[in-house]
């Protein structure tokens, strides 16, 4: 086998391999074996038939689609290698014309690595975000707890009005043009007024309403609805309403902080709250300034990416969202169809994001060989051990699994500490002061 290399614009390459003839005859051997049982020649039983004969009936290119196959699989990998290039897309690959008895040439136009102009990546100001706690919040966190121990109490009372926030089981039908329409049927279903669970505006109409009421409800369909019959239409819902029930929240007392924790006082649960509210934002908060911090120094980047990478990227997007799919169950043109997409538009939604991704990826490549960043093997072997304690495997069985992309977690480890030493070395300034009431709802203090 011998490569050639030709370097192209805008960091693409060409890897020429020359493969002899006598290789590629093996190679038509090996496809001759592969395929003969499955061949019927007259006066033959099957897979009995010489290479020769079944090439004379059916054409000397019988096997040369398997043959060529073969030779890429076997010969690809090694021509990467020889060529020296960083090569970050899959192959686009042509064929010279094949003659028996010649040496076969095949052409492996690739995109290669591209070079990175590092800006401005240490000493980033960015605006510290903000992990301050409100009594507002405080009090909304003890309004969602609230409301998780509340009770469903059944409305006895033949007056009673729906109002938001109370379950109205109900009766439905929904009718198009008069017809009624497949899915637009329920009986008793528990419909919660403002959840936005049925169409803009159906639950807004049930508000009033009492026990026993029949009544019509009138709605227009979204333009964007995923049943396309049914898009942008205007429906009419029969509907009655069989029951009421809302729900009974416990007093915010010190009873109340007793049930639902292990503090005495109301004040001491609110002041709870208040610290796990604290710790979860201060987290947020150190996440965003990292997020920010990396997007300054990728802004300040400038590198020329091959269209080829941006596909490559896409390529993988798009067979992880297939995976993740898959564990739930769903395949990926299901998917497609319930979002009214063809894989080309799929893909299209993708590329804003690929693009940040790779350019992101490809900045914190170089600052890690600028910063001469290495990841020692007792640091991979330490992030192996987290993660076999996670999955419940061993150590040995988790870097069988990995095999070859555990050097992928290498440069993944080195990247996350670029990461860190642009985080380390950044100036988070304060934000800009609230105006005078915004301070105020801030500093408002809590009811105890």
């Amino acid at each position: 086998m011998n490569v050639k290399v030709e370097t192209q614009e805008k960091n693409t390459a060409k890897i020429i391999v020359e493969v002899s003839a006598e290789d590629f005859e093996k190679a038509l051997t090996s496809a001759y074996k592969k395929n003969r049982n499955r061949i019927n020649v007259p006066g033959f039983r099957k897979g009995k038939a010489p290479q020769a004969m079944i090439e004379k009936m059916y054409g000397a290119g019988m096997f040369y689609e398997d043959a060529i196959n073969e030779i890429l699989d076997t010969t690809y990998p090694q021509a990467m290698k020889e060529s020296g290039l960083e090569i970050v897309s899959r192959p686009e690959i042509s064929i010279d014309e094949i003659k028996r008895g010649e040496a076969v040439v095949y052409t492996a136009t690739v995109a290669t690595k591209p070079p990175v102009e590092l800006g401005q990546y240490k000493g980033i100001s960015v605006e510290k975000a903000d992990a301050s706690v409100s009594a507002k919040e405080v009090n909304e966190e003890l309004k969602r707890v609230q409301q998780l121990n509340s009770r469903l109490v059944s409305v006895d009372d033949p007056e009673f009005k729906i109002r938001k926030d109370d379950i109205a089981y109900i009766n439905f039908e929904g009718f198009c043009d008069g017809v009624a329409f497949e899915g637009g049927k329920g009986e008793n279903y528990p419909l919660t007024i403002g959840s936005g669970s049925f169409i803009p505006g159906f639950e807004d109409q049930l508000i009033g309403h009492k026990a026993g009421d029949e009544l019509d409800v009138n709605v227009t369909f979204p333009e964007n609805y995923q049943a396309k019959e049914l898009a942008g239409k205007a429906a009419v819902f029969k509907v009655k309403v069989n029951e009421i029930k809302y729900k009974e929240l416990p007093e915010l007392d010190d009873d109340f902080a007793q049930d639902v924790s292990e503090f005495d006082t109301l004040k001491e649960y609110k002041a709870s709250l208040k610290a796990d509210l604290k710790s979860r934002k201060e987290k947020a908060a150190a996440q965003t300034n990292e997020d920010n911090i990396l997007k300054a120094a990728v802004d300040n980047a400038k590198v020329d990416i091959p269209a080829a990478m941006i596909e490559t990227t896409i390529d993988n997007m798009v067979q992880d969202m297939a995976l993740r799919l898959q564990q739930s169950g769903l395949k990926l043109d299901q998917y497609l169809g319930y979002l009214g997409q063809t894989m080309e538009q799929f893909r299209d939604g993708m590329r804003e994001d690929a693009e940040r991704n790779t350019k992101t990826r490809l900045v914190l490549e170089e600052i890690v060989k600028q910063e001469n960043i290495t990841v020692s093997d007792e640091a991979l072997d330490e992030r192996v051990e987290q993660m076999a304690q996670s999955y419940k495997m061993t150590a040995d069985d988790v870097k069988k699994s990995l095999g070859s992309a555990l050097e992928d977690m290498r440069r993944d480890l080195a990247c996350q500490e670029a990461i860190d030493l642009m985080v380390a070395e950044a100036e988070l300034t304060e934000p800009a002061k609230k105006s005078s009431k915004a301070a105020a709802e801030s500093e408002e203090k809590t009811e105890e």
